[in-house]
């Protein structure tokens, strides 16, 4: 245990340094995937990690969401990338967990809990003969108060100008001590990048060293994927529940009979398919058959930003309402069948209503063209599917909420993995341009887009010059998108190129991705 404390803390110490090395004033690529492949092997040889099937399969998709960074450098292929670092690291440490959620929580107080797991591994560091543990006793009693001491004064300084006044004097006298004394003993090391190597190693340490506390492991332990029959028992009257019976009664109240929630759940179904079947009923005779109006007089964007949001919105509470209705013993009332029935014919309902957002966005798309919004709208609904069909087999087949939380945690992860894989600026920028024609263009947002569409917009400059013909015939009358003048626009594009060669040209190897080079190579800027 020792020796391999020893191992932890060392790996922490350069990792506070390569963090340092890679990632001080540069841009985040390529160092993302080195910095992972540091804390991958050093894992990978921590011997109180168990390499099981999970470590390797978490491990390589951590490692692929690095490269994607490389390869996209997108927002999407970023978030992919903290969200897998933080699944591998608390898959690895605490392996019986199962759900992703809980493991992103396991990681995050991993993190946040490094000054106390450092101080106890560094209790435990052995140096040949010299054991540091009687250095370190004496700060135990010193550390935890200069911590409250700062809190308070945040709080004060909060409350009272003056003092405020005076602590911000003290904390930059204190800073320009420690900035003449780290001058005077490192000529090319400043305060700033001693505060950023700091953070590296706290980083560092959050992600290699377990904390000591398996508290999340200690609660999944007792959730199931399956359902189990529970015979009632007196309990303890909750707070909660003296509310619910005050202002409901017996309605929803935890000891309402069976007999009586199943009689409401058949209830509340009838009402809701019936709901239902009218809204689906006019979503496919004025939307999917377009019978009623003529679709060019439609005003998409009223349709598409009033109805969507309440539509998904709407899924998501029925996926709510039939995880409470089946959360417990109705699963296996006698008369279910009915209820379970009822419970199918809103799940397609839904999936009918899903079908209808989509198109509705697909009208949207044909007007306006694409962007970001309308594709996360296919995302959503796309989601709202997935959660519609593990409901069902929720239903089905007796399972639990925790089930709904682990599968599609993990389904959610997976199609965060493959969305980084898409290229989805330089898409988004080649679909607008290829139907100018068609849709109302807006040349301002794709201007607004990242540097690595640059090359794509510069090979078709012209048709950024916007003109009376360039908005198309679909477009509904009143809905023409106000844009900048040919002019400003083609000003703009040449800053956006200036600006991405005085960037480009600032950064080291260390900032290298696949599309930045690919845009300097088209502009000849070269090292």
């Amino acid at each position: 245990m020792k020796t391999n404390t020893n191992y932890l803390l060392l790996s922490t110490f350069i990792g506070g340094i390569i963090f340092n090395l890679i990632f001080w004033s540069e841009r985040l690529a390529i160092n993302l995937l080195i910095y992972s492949l540091f804390v991958v092997t050093v894992t990978f040889f921590n011997k109180e990690v168990i390499k099981s099937t999970k470590f390797k399969w978490y491990a390589l998709g951590h490692l692929a969401a690095a490269i994607l960074v490389v390869i996209n450098n997108s927002n999407l292929s970023l978030a992919s990338y903290y969200i897998s670092l933080l699944l591998f690291v608390g898959f690895s440490h605490y392996q019986r967990i199962r759900s992703v959620w809980v493991a992103i929580m396991a990681t995050t107080l991993q993190v946040f809990a490094i000054p106390a797991t450092m101080f106890k591994r560094l209790s435990e560091l052995e140096i040949g003969n010299f054991k540091i543990r009687p250095v370190l006793r004496p700060l135990k009693y010193i550390i935890f108060p200069i911590i409250i001491v700062f809190i308070f004064i945040g709080i004060y300084s909060g409350a009272n100008k003056i003092f405020e006044k005076y602590a911000a004097e003290l904390g930059d006298h204190i800073a320009n001590v420690l900035a003449q004394f780290f001058g005077f003993l490192f000529n090319d090391l400043s305060l700033e990048r001693f505060i950023h190597f700091c953070m590296g190693l706290a980083l560092t340490g959050g992600l290699l060293i377990t904390f000591y506390e398996h508290v999340f492991e200690k609660i999944e332990a007792s959730l199931s994927d399956d359902l189990l029959r529970k015979k009632n028992k007196n309990r303890l009257k909750s707070i909660w529940s003296e509310i619910t019976h005050a202002f409901i009664g017996r309605v929803i109240s935890k000891k309402m009979a069976l007999k009586t929630e199943y009689v409401i759940a058949i209830i509340s179904f009838v009402g809701l398919n019936f709901l239902l079947l009218l809204l689906n009923g006019i979503d496919i005779w004025w939307l999917w058959l377009g019978k009623g109006k003529n679709f060019a007089e439609t005003n998409y964007s009223a349709e598409l930003h009033d109805g969507t949001n309440a539509l998904i919105f709407s899924i998501v509470l029925a996926m709510a309402i039939i995880v409470y209705f089946f959360r417990g013993n109705l699963n296996f009332y006698s008369k279910s069948k009915t209820l379970k029935t009822l419970a199918v014919i809103w799940m397609i309902q839904n999936c009918v209503l899903v079908i209808s957002v989509l198109i509705r966005d697909a009208h949207y798309i044909e007007v306006y063209g694409l962007t970001y919004k309308r594709i996360g709208v296919i995302v959503f609904a796309l989601l709202c599917i997935i959660g519609l069909t593990t409901v069902y087999v929720k239903v089905a087949k007796h399972k639990t909420f925790f089930y709904l939380l682990r599968v599609n945690g993990n389904i959610w992860y997976i199609l965060l993995l493959a969305s980084a894989t898409i290229n989805w600026d330089v898409t988004i920028v080649k679909y607008n341009l290829t139907h100018k024609g068609l849709i109302a263009f807006d040349a301002d947002y794709l201007l607004s887009l990242s540097d690595k569409t640059l090359q794509v917009i510069h090979q078709n400059r012209e048709e950024l010059n916007m003109s009376a013909s360039s908005y198309g015939s679909l477009v509904p009358k009143g809905e023409i998108l106000v844009s900048s003048t040919d002019e400003q626009l083609q000003k703009r594009l040449d800053q956006r190129i200036a600006f991405f060669k005085e960037r480009y040209e600032k950064v080291s190897w260390l900032s290298w991705n696949l599309q930045d080079w690919n845009t300097a190579k088209y502009f000849g800027i070269k090292k």
